[in-house]
């Protein structure tokens, strides 16, 4: 009841946050909320974050200002500073994003994926502590939400509970217990703040992006709140993100049936899940991104990642409903239960997938176009490239930058004719390529994100955090990968065509579409395996 009448009067905290708490109107809305306690909370919470986000935002674009004065643009000196001031700014935003927690890991964790609009040492500063040293609830904190949830404390709910957590992310930790039936488990609890100051976060955030867009323009994150605002409440209640793991297997089982068997998420316990509390079986595996341990496990690296590109292409482009926060910690691996492997004698993997709160689904339309635009990017198809961006909302103008932004590579790469077009080494040069288009393009590609539906913006979210598990796992990009996507999306604008055929001459053309992109599809594998043997032969 509180949280849903904090999200009601979102609109009255943003303002309170403007006016830095205006006696009278704070004093009345208090009196007059379901839960007075709470919303004196919130209100007491809104002007400290808010003069503390006001603080961090005005010592950053201070230290840009005064750091950068005079040092002429190109000079090799403005570029060491320029990289000083990036590495302390991030330091700072880490450090506000760490003091505030909720809401701001969140936003930390989805800058940490944005290499294609923020320099390198935000990206660095914010994957490497975003994910790993979020906020711990106390034990007596996380009693608390059982008794208000299952109305006892956990040692009394389970046999036995760790209270230490083993993993603790922005918006929940994970403690390890057993049933009283002896069934190992994994109880995600909600932190407890969470409740009091979703909304405040909001509030307070909110206000410091548009602020930051007024004074500068071309600095135009409000998708982004849009986005929060929208899917935050989903990703609090828990009892939601039960059902979109049901229904990710589900979609496997009736769409996906012969990778259903490589794909797994964890069974619900439902009598003991509610809204803020989430049991589930216990899952062992190796982090996606842990390759020593994933080959010791008897599994190859390059099997796991043309696991995971199968897994999201089937889901993007034929089920319509997407897991979109696929960062490392929330996909496991594991040897298939059934002990199959491969020709050569390896363990096949399995992936489990973790963290099911965000989820979009993609309506046929889009997914048609989006599916076409991916068919046309492996291909080096301009013409189908510039119609899909199009369709999808990038618009004339900043369709060449979209394209660039989905596959990290300058229009006259992506248009290349030649098989490995897409393909990204991970080089150092590659980065700094991609850090100066960035910095280049800064205006337009803020301009294209406040353009985008918000869901092709979490397709895009989607796409950066694959990216980063895949060059994890291979120290780059692979043909293959893209193969994969290309085939797959092949598969689901075929499937598409072929509803929506009318007549046996418009088959027939469907069908001789079809032969062409398998004979093309058949040409890139042969050149891909051309590519490993000359690079083994190289090696030897």
């Amino acid at each position: 009841m509180a949280t849903r009448s904090l999200w009601r009067t979102r609109a009255k905290l943003a303002v309170a946050a403007t006016a830095f708490c205006g006696g009278g109107a704070a004093a009345a809305a208090i009196a007059t909320s379901d839960d007075p306690a709470t919303a004196l909370k919130v209100f007491t919470i809104v002007p400290r974050r808010l003069l503390r986000d006001s603080i961090t935002a005005a010592s950053i674009v201070f230290d840009y200002e005064y750091s950068l004065w005079g040092l002429p643009e190109g000079s090799n000196e403005r570029a060491k500073i320029k990289h000083e001031v990036h590495l302390r700014s991030a330091r700072k935003l880490q450090e506000l994003c760490f003091r505030n927690g909720g809401i701001y890991i969140k936003l930390g964790q989805h800058i940490g994926q944005l290499e294609y609009l923020v320099p390198q040492e935000y990206v660095q500063t914010m994957r490497a502590s975003m994910l790993n040293r979020c906020p711990v609830s106390t034990y007596d904190q996380v009693c608390e939400v059982f008794k208000k949830e299952l109305g006892d404390t956990p040692d009394k709910v389970f046999d036995e509970f760790d209270p230490k957590p083993i993993a603790s992310a922005s918006l929940a930790q994970v403690h390890v217990a057993r049933t009283h039936d002896g069934q190992k488990v994994a109880v995600k609890v909600q932190h407890t703040h969470m409740t009091d100051t979703a909304a405040a976060d909001q509030a307070t955030v909110e206000f410091l992006v548009n602020t930051l867009h007024w004074l500068f323009p071309s600095f135009d994150y409000r998708w982004l709140v849009a986005e929060i605002r929208e899917s935050l409440p989903k990703e609090l209640d828990f009892l939601i993100e039960a059902k979109n793991s049901v229904k990710c297997l589900e979609n496997f089982r009736k769409l996906s049936p012969h990778i259903a068997d490589y794909v797994y998420a964890p069974k619900v316990h439902w009598s003991l899940s509610t809204s803020k509390l989430l049991t589930m079986e216990f899952m062992d595996g190796a982090q996606v991104n842990d390759v020593i341990t994933i080959r010791r496990l008897g599994i190859q690296p390059n099997e796991v990642a043309r696991l995971v590109s199968r897994t999201f292409a089937e889901m993007i482009f034929k089920h319509g409903f997407v897991h979109c926060d696929p960062h490392a910690a929330n996909l496991l691996v594991r040897p298939l239960p059934s002990g199959k492997r491969s020709i050569f004698g390896k363990k096949k993997p399995q992936l489990i997938l973790l963290d099911h709160g965000l989820y979009k689904e993609l309506d046929f339309s889009t997914r048609f176009s989006y599916a076409s635009l991916w068919r046309a990017l492996v291909f080096a198809d301009a013409n189908e490239i510039k119609v899909n961006s199009v369709k999808l909302g990038a618009g004339e103008d900043l369709y060449a930058l979209f394209a660039g932004i989905l596959t990290m590579k300058p229009w006259n790469r992506v248009i290349d004719p030649a098989v490995d077009h897409l393909v990204l080494k991970g080089t150092d040069s590659d980065r700094s390529e991609l850090q100066m288009y960035a910095s280049q393009y800064f205006p337009q590609i803020s301009k294209l994100l406040s353009r985008l539906p918000r869901n092709i913006l979490l397709m895009l979210k989607t796409n950066d955090c694959l990216r980063a598990v895949n060059n994890s796992l291979l120290q780059g990009s692979s043909l293959e990968t893209f193969l994969i996507i290309g085939k797959v999306s092949s598969e689901a604008v075929f499937e598409a065509k072929m509803m929506q055929k009318k007549s046996l001459f418009r088959w027939l053309i469907i069908q001789l579409e079809e032969l062409l992109l398998e004979a093309r599809l058949l040409a890139m594998q042969m050149a891909l395996w051309l590519l490993q043997v000359k690079k083994a032969l190289t090696w030897t």
